[in-house]
């Protein structure tokens, strides 16, 4: 039976609640594991863009290295249990996400183009909720206040790109880009804001992890502020 994480026919997501209870994602994290589990770690590394360690004399197992939002996490295989730099514990979610990401990487290749989150496989019938928990929320946020988006994208660790008003790219995962782009209003006209994907990124993540990165996003960027 396939596992999913959520999904767009799953009746427990609700697109405008885009991180789900805990309770139901470590569930889903359990099914995840034990779906890997049976695989080669060297081809899930492979397919994902992680780093793979073989068990050696100064490891008792295999370990993942990955940067999650430029972070660098590890889990060691076959236990796939996600810390951080500190050894500390990911949030519930963010183990779902990594572990989904594993199971759903097939190896292709990044495009070098942005597409909106409608223009995803699945997300059309999503798109206004996630519009209105990202980039609606970023702009209504700065409003016309341009210096304060950049400087928050900036403190957020985003890579400026040359689009927009101000727009910065973000790498959530090792193949799984995001970009931010903001449209500066005037006393008219309010500005507007969007987060979008490569077009890849279902080829990594299921529509209802990419709406969670592009919360995830919308958070970094506001906690800046």
């Amino acid at each position: 039976m396939p596992v999913r994480f959520t999904g767009k026919n799953d009746r427990n997501w609700r697109p405008t609640r885009p991180e789900p209870a805990s309770s139901d994602l470590e569930k889903r994290a359990d099914e995840l594991r034990a779906a890997l589990r049976p695989l080669n770690p060297e081809l899930v590394a492979a397919r994902s863009g992680m780093t793979y360690l073989p068990p050696g004399p100064d490891r008792g197992r295999g370990a993942m290295h990955f940067l999650f939002w430029g972070k660098p996490v590890t889990t060691a295989w076959p236990a796939l249990i996600a810390h951080n730099e500190l050894d500390d514990l990911l949030p519930a979610f963010q183990q779902a996400i990594f572990l989904y990401y594993l199971v759903t990487a097939d190896g292709s290749p990044l495009e070098g183009r942005w597409v909106s989150f409608a223009d995803l496989p699945g997300g059309r019938v999503y798109n206004a909720a996630f519009q209105s928990y990202t980039g609606d929320e970023i702009a209504r946020t700065f409003a016309l206040n341009l210096e304060g988006f950049t400087s928050a994208c900036e403190k957020a660790d985003g890579q400026r790109v040359a689009t927009g008003d101000a727009a910065y790219r973000f790498q959530a995962l090792p193949r799984v880009e995001l970009l931010v782009v903001y449209h500066l209003g005037d006393d008219d006209f309010p500005s507007s804001c969007k987060i979008l994907f490569d077009p890849s990124a279902t080829h990594y993540l299921p529509i209802d992890g990419c709406a969670i990165l592009g919360s995830m996003l919308a958070k970094r960027i506001l906690a800046q502020k």
